[in-house]
């Protein structure tokens, strides 16, 4: 029986999933959820909580680029590689990236719209941010680094000829396209969970708890039930991220060119509660639901939707096996991973010596100095002397070499060390004027702060006494002004009355005219006793 770990790691919260397979039969062991503040304590309590200390362990990527190329479909198998680096740098060079930077695979499925081309899925990661990860689980016995996107679909088996979306809604969202069992397209959008949940932690003060509350949030329809106000609470912060991911799920199926029967959502977007309903209402015709693995038996005891919040670490887990698509593993194999091989290898060549020697010690001649030696024992013993001579003239180098060898390595580390001392002086007198920078930049900003307040002061200290100078000169005899009010710092409220409508009206337009107030608008009056009552609010210009 084969065991993997799955970890879907993402910047507050990780997913977990320990999962077997023995033959057709896959179990998952244990699985959950934990948010932390330190990856590596995290990580520790995990291994250690699943027994996973000798574990192969399976991660995801965070920064993939995708891009798709097309290739000829009658090309040879060795040239496929060259052909898809080719279009690889060309699309380098287009974007003045440096190809070198990054570590690539590829996936290559057919092409439906050109039956004489393939498509090639093209995933490419920094070298420096994959190094990252590798070195973080160091200490650990890493065998996969996959991408999301392409591991998600191994949770469930699709029906023959089924053209699908799965839409998993994690940190960021990312969009696979499936038709006729192959993955044939990937877009990862920017907006996902993560902008829900860090709108609802701005409220909570606390990212565990802001999730707790996306997973027992309820969606209603325009078909369901209206909503009481303490269940609109958090929609606030969730329905605009979901209606953005329901325009770019909209755009794809209208840019392809095969029907899309069905959509399935995974993710911790998925556990909100009627979120397929909610999808299904805005795609018309297309069937939308929860995506959930195969491979578990629905029962009452079985809470299903536990098992659909770690999919994505699950997916990883079964790659990790050795399900679904070969050859997107970003993770290379070491000496450390073939060193059991290597050392079966090693001790099976010792035998085979051992053996050897036994033959070769049976089979050798003895030679009798008391009879003379012939052309073949003369040669021998010039043939032995020579290679004798050889082996001491060749070990007398090699140690002469390698004493040169230790003395420059010595002296390239003094110099390195030197080297490292010196950046480090540099490096602290960088820092001195950095927070020097920084505390003049502070005193300047603050500066410009009181000098805009001061303008700002004097301003409004003008403005007032000019607004009542010209209000003296335009306002009618009929209109009397009852109160002028400041209510914030340039919003004004004036109270005027008269008996006619008319003159009010003047006093209005007059006041939009002159520009001595800005925005503009009156209340349409109020008339008590034959007096016309109306308030005026503008702002100074």
């Amino acid at each position: 029986m084969s065991t993997c770990l799955g970890l879907y790691i993402e910047e507050n919260i990780i997913k977990y999933a320990k999962v077997s397979k023995e033959r057709d039969q896959i179990k998952v062991e244990t699985f959950g959820v934990k948010f932390y503040d330190n990856l590596d304590q995290i990580l520790k309590q995990i291994v250690e909580e699943t027994y996973s200390y000798k574990t192969p362990i399976s991660i995801n990527l965070s920064e993939e680029m995708y891009n798709y190329f097309q290739v000829f479909a009658l090309l040879n198998k060795k040239d496929l590689p060259k052909a898809i680096r080719t279009e690889f740098d060309a699309f380098c060079a287009d974007k003045n990236y440096n190809p070198n930077v990054f570590e690539t695979r590829y996936a290559i499925t057919p092409n439906t719209e050109q039956k004489d081309r393939l498509k090639v899925i093209h995933i490419s990661e920094n070298k420096i941010e994959l190094n990252k990860k590798i070195q973080r689980f160091n200490s650990y016995k890493l065998q996969s680094i996959s991408p999301i996107g392409m591991t998600i679909s191994d949770i469930s088996k699709l029906d023959e000829r089924e053209n699908c979306l799965i839409v998993n809604i994690e940190e960021k969202t990312s969009i696979t396209t499936i038709l006729d069992q192959n993955i044939y397209d990937v877009k990862t959008l920017d907006i996902g969970s993560k902008d829900i949940l860090d709108r609802i932690n701005l409220k909570e003060n606390s990212y565990q708890k802001a999730y707790e509350i996306c997973k027992e949030t309820t969606i209603y329809t325009s078909a369901g039930k209206e909503l009481l106000e303490e269940e609109t609470n958090y929609l606030e912060e969730i329905m605009p991220t979901l209606y953005d991911i329901v325009g770019h799920i909209r755009k794809v199926l209208n840019e392809s060119f095969d029907k899309i029967e069905k959509i399935y959502i995974t993710g911790t977007g998925a556990l909100i509660n009627n979120v397929d309903l909610y999808f299904e209402e805005y795609l018309e015709n297309v069937k939308c639901e929860i995506l959930k693995p195969s491979f578990i038996k629905i029962s009452p005891e079985i809470n299903i939707k536990d098992y659909v919040e770690v999919n994505s670490a699950i997916s990883l887990a079964l790659s990790g096996l050795g399900e679904g698509i070969s050859g997107i593993n970003f993770k290379k194999s070491t000496l450390k991973d073939k060193l059991p091989e290597i050392l079966t290898m090693e001790i099976g060549g010792k035998n085979k010596e051992k053996s050897l020697d036994k033959k070769l010690k049976s089979n050798l001649f003895t030679i009798d100095f008391n009879v003379p030696l012939d052309t073949i024992e003369r040669g021998l013993i010039r043939g032995i002397s020579g290679l004798l001579i050889l082996f001491i003239v060749y070990g007398g180098f090699a140690n002469l070499i390698k004493q040169q060898l230790e003395q420059k390595n010595k002296q390239a580390q003094d110099s390195i060390n030197n080297t490292n001392y010196q950046i480090s002086i540099v490096n602290k007198d960088i820092q001195s004027l950095q927070n020097a920078t920084n505390e003049y930049t502070t005193r300047i900003n603050n500066l410009q702060e009181i000098n805009k307040r001061l303008e700002e002061n004097n301003r409004l200290k003008k403005a007032v006494p000019n607004l009542l100078n010209k209000l003296m000169y335009i306002i009618p005899n009929e209109v009397q002004i009852t109160s002028i009010e400041n209510t914030t710092s340039t919003h004004i409220e004036i109270q005027a009355q008269s008996k006619f409508y008319a003159q009010l009206g003047y006093l209005t337009t007059s006041i939009k005219t002159s520009g001595m107030l800005t925005n503009v608008v009156s209340t349409s009056g109020q008339k008590e006793n034959n007096i016309v009552i109306i308030k005026i609010e503008g702002d100074l210009p």
